[in-house]
């Protein structure tokens, strides 16, 4: 099963100069919370913007278009194909769930395959943002769980966990 999680602003935003639109601890322990013990997968820039690289307790695959590149720890792939391929079981065990972490062209090219999107909502706009995430359409996605969370002391705006299904 493939999945995406990102954390994405009122106006679709996800990023800026490289890196998150904020710094929100709540999604960043929900976002490990979900993720570990899983693989997860991203483009370079992603894998390099990372405070840590590897993440840790994850499998990690970095899409590249450089043949032959490598990164440390990281599985590289070259290709979209590669990549769906990459994560197929190795047994008739039960589906594992793989997340897609970034950035933008990496979101763009996987939510066509996806089959479940992690959303955090945070509830505000960044005019000057420059990387966004594809628009979630509700003719090909439905809201299964959302969860409200308010601004406090550590987290600077009221922000929604959701996650979505396939329909």
């Amino acid at each position: 099963m493939i999945s995406i999680i990102v954390a994405i602003a009122e106006n679709y935003a996800i990023g800026k100069k490289g890196d998150l639109l904020c710094h929100m601890p709540a999604d960043l322990k929900h976002f490990k919370e979900i993720t570990s013990g899983k693989t997860v997968m991203m483009g370079e820039r992603t894998f390099y913007s990372l405070p840590k690289h590897p993440l840790p307790n994850r499998r990690n695959i970095v899409l590249t278009d450089v043949h032959g590149k490598t990164f440390e720890g990281a599985e590289a792939v070259y290709s979209i194909e590669e990549l769906v391929k990459s994560i197929k079981p190795k047994t008739n065990s039960q589906e594992e769930e793989a997340f897609v972490i970034g950035g933008g062209m990496v979101y763009r090219q996987m939510m066509p395959l996806a089959d479940k999107l992690y959303i955090t909502h945070i509830h505000h706009s960044w005019e000057d943002a420059d990387t966004f995430f594809p628009e979630i359409k509700e003719s090909e996605w439905k809201l299964l769980h959302a969860e409200k969370h308010y601004a406090d002391e550590k987290n600077p705006y009221d922000f929604t966990f959701a996650e979505y299904g396939r329909r």
